[in-house]
């Protein structure tokens, strides 16, 4: 996993150094981020020497070229984007503040405003500070927000009080980041088929049909999977996404290279969810040649390609099985017959002209329809809380199944 260590100004730092090597033995890739304050305690070049990474103290270069200064001016975004989680250790009452009451005068706190990935914060200060309403009423919203805060522990203290406000042991901070990477292990025992991406159908070798589907969604889905504790089969049209961790990833190029694949997978598998964007239709006869361009009209004959998710779940039994649907119009009723035609049990619809729930963006705003018409619309969220919410409804399905007699569950 790729965790951005946030470090900031107190006397706690020093152990910040330490902290690094305990992640890299578990695995982890570090990149550190410092507070001005945090360079007054422990230099960069430490952090750079343990964690073979460049440190990031501030938010524009100091440079001179107008084109160092651009690419500094968005960095914040590019280590927001490939970050699994922000730990902030030590954070102080400031950094506390600052994350809770959304302002972005560094690199750390407009980072936490960038970054969808989950947050761990380990506070270390003075008591008095630690037990000020301000600090308890910081505290309390970023815990609202989901942020994990891994409590002080009490004892003698730098300024030479005692009480709570020493950072927290490394295994305890260790066991944080190790449970929000993780997340709740429900899915253990479970082997869960997702298709994601887009696919494309040649017209020529060097043209092809396809959509715009950047297989973000999908992707989400399998590594919420996998960190659920289940075992994940990938079959991914072409993306430039990297694979998600503990991910089995199948590599598939058309809509009939994808069922084969699905089909093959299917037979294992105890849950499916298809998140592909599968091209409805193929060229009935591609070029083996490329079509000169002429002033002439070219006309494509087209014919349709497989129904995957229906052609799958005609033979389900008692899996799973998850569609989703991309509409421009009546996403409810539409949704509604995909859900019956395609015999699943669950369709996640989104109406794709809508602000934050189009293609290629981080974000969705969908709403999941079942077959015991519990629909549950959700507000624009990252895809990441998408898929946690899919998996969610899914396990919420799974055991109202369950519940019913087994003469009762049959084409459920």
């Amino acid at each position: 996993m790729r965790i951005t260590l946030g470090v900031t100004g107190g006397i706690a730092a020093y152990k910040s150094a330490e902290l690094v090597r305990r992640l890299q033995d578990e695995g982890h890739t570090i990149q550190v981020v410092m507070t001005r304050a945090a360079r007054e305690f422990i230099t960069p070049l430490t952090f750079a020497a343990l964690s073979g990474q460049r440190v990031i103290t501030d938010l524009f270069s100091s440079s001179a070229s107008g084109e160092n200064n651009l690419e500094s001016a968005i960095d914040h975004i590019a280590v927001a984007q490939r970050t699994d989680l922000l730990l902030v250790a030590p954070a102080t009452a400031d950094i506390l503040a600052k994350f809770a009451r959304g302002f972005a005068d560094d690199f750390l706190s407009t980072l936490y405003l960038a970054s969808t990935a989950p947050v761990v914060m380990a506070p270390a200060m003075n008591v008095n500070m630690w037990q000020h309403k301000a600090t308890q009423e910081n505290l309390a919203t970023l815990r609202a927000r989901g942020v994990r805060v891994v409590e002080p522990n009490e004892g003698y203290l730098a300024c030479g009080m005692t009480g709570p406000g020493r950072l927290a042991s490394q295994e305890e901070i260790l066991k944080a980041v190790e449970e929000v990477l993780r997340g709740p292990q429900d899915l253990v025992g479970e082997r869960v088929l997702v298709t994601a991406g887009p696919t494309r159908e040649d017209i020529d070798p060097v043209r092809f049909l396809s959509n715009r589907s950047s297989g973000k969604m999908g992707y989400a889905v399998a590594q919420a999977a996998a960190r659920r504790g289940a075992k994940v089969v990938l079959v991914s049209g072409p993306t430039a996404l990297e694979t998600p961790e503990g991910v089995e990833r199948v590599d598939v190029r058309s809509a009939e290279e994808m069922l084969r694949r699905v089909q093959a997978q299917f037979p294992e598998c105890t849950l499916a969810i298809f998140a592909a964007a599968v091209a409805d239709y193929r060229v009935a006869e591609p070029s083996e040649s490329k079509i000169k361009r002429t002033h002439d009209m070219l006309t494509l004959r087209l014919e349709p390609n497989p129904d995957i998710l229906a052609t799958v779940a005609r033979e389900k039994g008692n899996r799973l099985v998850v569609g989703f649907a991309a509409e421009t119009e009546n996403l409810a009723e539409n949704a509604r017959k995909k859900l019956v035609q395609k015999n699943a049990d669950l369709i996640v619809a989104n109406d794709v002209t809508r602000e934050g729930a189009g293609f290629d963006v981080d974000t969705n705003v969908v709403t999941l329809f079942s077959r015991d018409e519990r629909d549950l619309p959700l507000p624009r969220l990252t895809k990441a809380e998408v898929a946690q919410c899919i998996l969610d409804q899914i396990l919420r399905l799974r055991a109202a199944l369950e519940s019913k007699p087994a003469t009762q569950r049959g084409g459920h």
